[in-house]
């Protein structure tokens, strides 16, 4: 009777066990193999060793000739395809370093790959700009010769100056103010330390899901096993963040997007558009600066906000990329007057009662999870994310702060497979789903002491939103920085119920007010140094990109000016036909300039509203041809 073995088969989908015999052949043994894994007869590798040296092929010969014993480990490759779960095999060798995740644009990773160091093996990864930057320096903390310490020379180093690793959390813990969490480049430099520079590590995504696939029983709620069952999470205040500081680059940002509750009592919500670069306070620290506010259409009470279709959204987005920009963040009010005589606002926000609601923070999870980190440590590609979340609200001198947070990825994990939900009476508690027949939830604990001290594990119903919240510092700099230059202000999208809309009208008159006010400097500088100011104004980009009357891409070359300052270019764009067309509806709208320092100033010589422009039909605002007196949408006369 033949001998019964084991062998171990190690791939992408993890270690797996094929009971055998030593007189089994390696087609026979291979056929199981494919059926075990889910792969077609030619989609797959098998090796003995990790260097993919000793190809199993299939043939007659038995296992035993092919030094095949019981208890050896096999190495599985996918073959030009990913396997079963779309990932790459984490090949860990002496001489080798942990292959990516590959996309469905880049399956087809070669076995030398594999071979490669990390860094190198997953060109498909695109990391941010800011993530390839920090991980090229150094990031260790000098510090200089200690002179009552130090017993050496001058070129010597002792335990007293030696350079310190950036998550030393002595460190961190003695700056001013403390640090509580390193950063995110900070913790994999302490993953990837030591003997073997982390070949071994994969940063993983928590999963709430049962994993599909399971054909050893009828799917939930009639069965689950060992095997696809999601593992309980206990909850952890995460010891790292993805961003460490946010910053608005000057006062104007925060002071416009508060004006809508000064002036109506309402709550109000924006998208943050910046940019994520170094902050040196911290090692290997990132920053986020904020350089616009976008305020998407909304529904505001005093005590509530809902956020409605944006069809403006994907502009926004495109507008912002070719700016240099990108979506950073978001920031809501939570605003109470407490004396409108002195301006002084309620203190609601604090220990005593919460920093972040359960709600929002799932939102602030879905947003998260909307804009993952890109990372080529994790299996999937990404990891965390840098969005961050601003809140406006009272401080304990009763004057506005903004406070900056994020959630962890424990968090985003919980909201992403739909297993948090508020509490209805308690803002400050969320609240673990119970599985039900439609969908089974892992249990979910959290630790917290005792009166008498002891550490105790409680399970999430409900849930203290501190476990899932990162605070981060929010700052104005001391020298304001303007990204967009204009120092007169076009109104702000979606403002409507103030009575501030964006239009021609409002074009016209922007313009006029900008050559108006810019006309003590204007003999003193070029006119294309005006132009380029007085278009530097992130809404007014917006209202040209988003009107009907504009092309999308027509003002691609305005757009790159004002992101490089480019006077030269704005010049140039000025004399072209999508101004000359913007000076034709501004002058028609606007009607006849009454003085010197209207529009005209600003663009050329003014355009009186007369039969050889444009015109716009005062019932439905159609832009009608010019020559006709009756419009062309809704056939009602001129005037």
């Amino acid at each position: 009777m033949a001998e019964n073995i084991i062998i171990r088969v190690q791939s992408p989908e993890g270690m797996k066990k094929i009971p055998s015999t030593k007189r089994e052949t390696a087609a026979a043994f291979l056929k199981k193999v494919a059926k075990e894994f889910g792969f077609s007869s030619n989609g797959f590798s098998v090796y003995q060793n990790r260097n993919k040296t000793g190809e199993i092929v299939s043939q007659n010969k038995t296992l035993s000739l092919l030094k095949i014993k019981h208890g050896d480990m096999l190495f599985l490759f996918p073959s030009g395809a990913p396997g079963p779960s779309g990932e790459v095999m984490d090949v860990t060798g002496p001489h080798t370093s942990s292959s990516l995740p590959s996309t469905s644009s880049a399956s087809s990773s070669s076995s030398s790959s594999s071979q490669m160091p990390r860094s190198q093996s997953a060109p498909q990864i695109t990391e941010d700009e800011i993530d390839q930057y920090l991980a090229k320096q150094d990031g260790k903390i000098y510090r200089n010769r200690d002179p009552q310490l130090c017993r050496h020379g001058p070129m010597g180093k002792c335990v007293h100056c030696v350079p310190l690793e950036p998550f030393d959390e002595d460190y961190l813990n003695h700056l001013d103010p403390p640090v509580k969490h390193m950063s995110f480049h900070a913790y994999i430099r302490k993953l990837t330390g030591g003997a073997d520079k982390g070949k071994f590590v994969a940063l993983e995504n928590i999963s709430c899901k049962i994993k599909s696939g399971c054909e050893g029983h009828p799917p939930w709620p009639e069965g689950i096993c060992t095997k696809c069952q999601p593992s309980a999470i206990t909850l952890n205040r995460q010891k790292y963040r993805h961003v460490d500081n946010i910053m608005f680059e000057n006062h104007t940002i925060a002071d416009r997007f508060l004006d809508f509750w000064r002036k109506t009592g309402n709550q109000r919500m924006g998208f943050l558009y910046g940019r994520y670069t170094e902050h040196k306070d911290i090692p290997l620290g990132i920053r986020a600066e904020v350089a616009a506010i976008y305020e998407p259409p909304q529904i505001g009470t005093q005590n509530s906000l809902e956020l409605v279709d944006d069809p403006k959204a994907a502009a926004v987005e495109e507008i912002a990329a070719k700016l240099g920009l990108r979506k950073v963040g978001w920031i809501f009010t939570d605003l109470l007057s407490e004396d409108t005589r002195i301006g002084t606002v309620r203190y609601t926000r604090n220990k005593d009662s919460y920093f972040l609601s359960a709600e929002e923070c799932i939102t602030a999870g879905d947003f998260q999870n909307r804009q993952p980190n890109p990372c080529r440590l994790s299996p999937d590609g990404h990891f965390g994310s840098k969005f961050v979340t601003v809140v406006a609200t009272g401080g304990p001198d009763n004057q506005v702060h903004f406070e900056g947070y994020q959630v962890s990825n424990q968090c985003m994990a919980l909201v992403r497979d739909e297993c948090l939900l508020p509490c209805r009476d308690a803002p400050e508690l969320g609240y673990a789903k119970e599985s039900s027949t439609e969908q089974y939830v892992p249990d979910v604990f959290y630790k917290d002491k005792d009166k008498f001290g002891n550490d105790i594990t409680y399970l999430a119903r409900p849930l203290p939103v501190e476990y899932l919240i990162i605070d981060i510092t929010t700052t104005f700099p001391k020298d304001p920085v303007y990204t967009f230059t204009s120092t007169h202000r076009f109104p702000i999208e979606n403002r409507d119920v103030l009575g501030e809309t964006q239009d021609f009208h409002t074009l016209a008159s922007y313009l006029s007010q900008s050559s108006y006010l810019s006309q003590s400097s204007y003999l003193s500088q070029s006119s294309s140094s005006v132009f380029l100011d007085a278009v530097s104004d992130f809404h007014l980009l917006l209202f040209l990109v988003t009107n009907e009357v504009m092309p999308k891409d027509s003002i691609d070359l305005l757009l790159d000016a004002v992101k490089t300052s480019n006077e030269e270019l704005a010049q140039t764009w000025k004399k072209s036909e999508q101004w000359a067309t913007i000076e034709q509806l501004c002058g028609t709208v606007g009607g006849q300039p009454s003085g010197p320092h209207e529009y005209g100033a600003m663009g050329g010589p003014s355009v009186p509203a007369s039969s050889s422009a444009m015109w716009s039909c005062l019932h439905c605002t159609f832009m009608n041809q010019p020559g006709t007196e009756h419009c062309e949408m809704c056939s009602l006369p001129r005037s």
